[in-house]
């Protein structure tokens, strides 16, 4: 029976082959050669003699033509109301002629749809004539009553301590934990109201109360922070970019319609245009943000290995649990149209490879901005693209990373037109191909006798 253990012979030339070195920070030094797509070799060669690709469609002329141009088969579809859609089959029609979510369960919309064919009375949620119901809304009623006296003696002692004689330091930590206690106890007088669980699942709740924001995080934390923080760490958006990142924001990327999930491939003439981000908050308040998207892959074939690239930055934008849309797009053109309170600092430039190279990473970063104060935007607009350390600018600004996401892209065929209109048409001709790597010679021997 032939043996199943490996030679050891060639175990050390696979090891000897794929050992990085380490770089100054203690993580492994990704190498050009060694990356899955290795070039060392750049040529210039003159790309086909194809007409490049029009120029994309701005977002308020896709949009109109999107409209005016819906498919004569979606059109036979019918009405698809949000509210009554009660099968995959609808849900999936209504998401691809409308991009409108169902609101609610399906069992709820089922129901809305069966009261409205037979006409029946509509009666209110918390008024169901049910008694089981209505007596377990009763004790929860008793219950929250509980919950609202504590409140109460609860803001009567942060009062009686912010009065008191004690050290000023003493008298801002007892307060601090005791807001902390406070709203534990406004959330807990209503997390079990029937009312508030279906607000939330309908998307109708408002997330200035703690109540919708505590709901909110838990279910983020449950699946989608997971994924995202799997996916930032698996592409190693940390450590090529940040030292570390704790996750406290959901953030959502769509390069118009098309919403991107973390780490997936988007063609080129998509990302061309600056993308739009939804960063939902769960603290209490405003916050003044700087958003940087940084191309951590740019390839350096005389060093063997890899730079950065910036690719945009803004700063003072306002979010709250309230106000999440960031269109940058908007935001680049309201600021060319004002000659202060500028925002954008580095405008957008188009996410570029070369032919043959490994993919880009394209991390997203939204950094919260120390004590809500303004930058000058004029100052920060002097950085150099190129060789953009991450790290060093949250340190000098005194940045602190609330959540991040990445997309990625690499050469297609409309790459080339993208290059041209960047004014960047002398790297489209650029080509990464593959070095020979010689056999050794115990190899070349063998093959000789084969």
């Amino acid at each position: 029976m032939a043996s199943l253990t490996p030679s050891m012979r060639q175990f050390s030339t696979c090891l000897r082959c794929v050992r990085q070195v380490p770089s100054a920070n203690g993580a492994q030094q990704r190498l050009l050669s060694s990356s899955a797509a290795a070039r060392e070799e750049v040529r210039a060669q003159p790309t086909a003699s194809s007409t490049p690709p029009p120029p994309p469609q701005s977002a308020s002329d896709a949009s109109a033509a999107s409209v005016q141009e819906v498919p004569e088969f979606m059109q036979k579809w019918g009405k698809l109301d949000p509210e009554t859609v009660e099968n995959k089959k609808q849900e999936r029609r209504l998401l691809r002629r409308e991009g409108v979510q169902p609101v609610g369960s399906r069992r709820r919309r089922a129901a809305l749809r069966m009261s409205a064919v037979r006409k029946t009375e509509e009666i209110p949620f918390e008024q169901l004539p049910y008694q089981c119901f209505q007596e377990a809304r009763k004790f929860l009623q008793e219950d929250r009553q509980e919950k609202l006296k504590e409140i109460k003696t609860q803001q009567q002692r942060i009062q009686a301590t912010a009065e008191s004689n004690a050290s000023v330091q003493s008298k801002r930590d007892r307060i601090a934990r005791m807001k902390m206690h406070l709203n534990d106890l406004i959330i807990a007088a209503d997390i079990n109201d029937p009312v508030v669980k279906r607000k939330f699942e309908d998307g109708q709740g408002d997330m200035n109360k703690p109540i919708y924001r505590h709901l909110a995080e838990k279910k983020w934390r449950e699946f989608k922070r997971k994924v995202l923080e799997q996916r930032v760490t698996q592409l190693s958006v940390v450590p090529d970019l940040l030292g570390s990142l704790d996750l406290v924001a959901d953030i959502d990327l769509s390069f118009g319609r098309k919403t991107v999930a973390p780490g997936d491939f988007v063609e080129s003439d998509i990302s061309e245009k600056m993308p739009t981000l939804h960063v939902q908050t769960f603290t209490p308040g405003e916050k003044l943000v700087t958003v940087a998207v940084v191309d951590a892959d740019v390839p350096v074939p005389q060093e063997d290995g890899f730079t950065t690239r910036c690719h945009f930055i803004a700063s003072n934008i306002r979010i709250s649990p309230s106000e999440t849309s960031i269109p940058l797009q908007r935001i680049a053109e309201d600021d060319r149209k004002s000659t202060d309170d500028k925002k954008v600092a580095l405008p957008w430039v188009a996410p570029w490879a070369h032919k043959g190279a490994p993919y880009h990473r394209l991390a997203v970063v939204v950094l919260e901005q120390d004590q809500a104060k303004k930058f000058d935007v004029s100052k920060l607009s002097t950085i150099e693209r190129d060789g953009f350390n991450l790290r060093s600018f949250v340190g000098s600004q005194k940045l602190k990373p609330l959540t991040a996401t990445l997309f990625r892209t690499k050469w297609d065929e409309s790459m080339a037109g993208v290059l041209e209109r960047a004014g960047l048409k002398d790297q489209a001709s650029i080509e990464f191909k593959r070095k020979r790597v010689e056999p050794l010679p115990y190899k070349r021997r063998t093959e000789r006798m084969r």
